[in-house]
């Protein structure tokens, strides 16, 4: 296996509704067939709109309630509750999942990296946005590429947050080694590797979290793999989900 390059896509402006982000990133490098593209969701829901002024949501009584709760603007509590297919749970923070299937603190909600008064929803179909701006790149460069649309998220039992993927294309999620032999010769039967996310978490790294400017970043040279993209467990597979519930529910 080749070494694996990882390579932070700097100087690309603020982003504007309409800018186009393949563009801006394959004039500031050269890209090669099966890089690895890893984007933050914030420039990608820039480029699309999916941004509103924190001034325009009004409270409804559950905003309100869990915004006494939880300390927080009930106008951003407003937005969340909006942005979310199922709320999970409710204190000490908001835990929704969206409509594609991600399960997130606040939805995602995000007032960081944006003019003050505004917030940035995720896009609300990160798997397609990852399938366009793979074909506005294989346009411009025709390069068979993947790519990666990350959003940073906190952690169960650990503290501090890390990349994980919403969106992605060119490859599956998650590299299946059910059914391979490790080293001892014991068949693997529950092995799945979610590849996507570690390289988003990588991305993150290089990324950083405050003024960086570095948006997006390449990976070269990664290895292929083969398995599925079922990322997300099902609402009767997740034992964590049903725990929240249930627990919220006694309460």
């Amino acid at each position: 296996m080749e070494n694996i390059q990882v390579m932070g896509v700097s100087g690309i402006p603020l982003i504007h509704k309409g800018d186009d982000l393949a563009a801006m990133i394959c004039e500031r490098i050269p890209l090669q067939e099966k890089d690895i593209i890893s984007i933050a969701s914030t420039i990608v829901s820039k480029a699309k709109g999916y941004t509103s002024p924190l001034s325009g949501f009004s409270p409804t009584e559950r905003a309100l309630r869990l915004a006494e709760l939880n300390g927080e603007d009930p106008r951003f509590v407003q937005a969340v509750l909006e942005a979310s297919a199922d709320i999970i749970m409710e204190t000490p923070f908001i835990l929704s999942e969206l409509g594609f299937g991600h399960i997130g603190v606040r939805a995602g909600v995000d007032q960081s990296n944006i003019e003050d008064d505004m917030i940035i929803f995720l896009p609300p179909d990160p798997m397609k946005s990852a399938e366009e701006l793979k074909g506005k790149i294989r346009e411009i460069t025709e390069k068979e590429v993947g790519v990666i649309i990350t959003d940073t998220c906190g952690r169960s039992f650990r503290r501090g947050q890390t990349g994980n993927a919403i969106g992605w294309s060119g490859f599956t999620a998650i590299r299946d080694f059910r059914g391979d032999k490790d080293l001892f010769g014991h068949v693997l039967k529950i092995t799945e590797e979610a590849v996507v996310d570690e390289i988003a978490g990588f991305a993150n790294f290089v990324m950083g979290e405050s003024n960086n400017g570095v948006p997006a970043v390449i990976f070269r040279n990664c290895p292929v793999w083969t398995g599925h993209n079922d990322l997300y467990f099902s609402k009767e597979e997740d034992i964590t989900r049903r725990a929240l519930i249930r627990e919220c529910r006694e309460d």
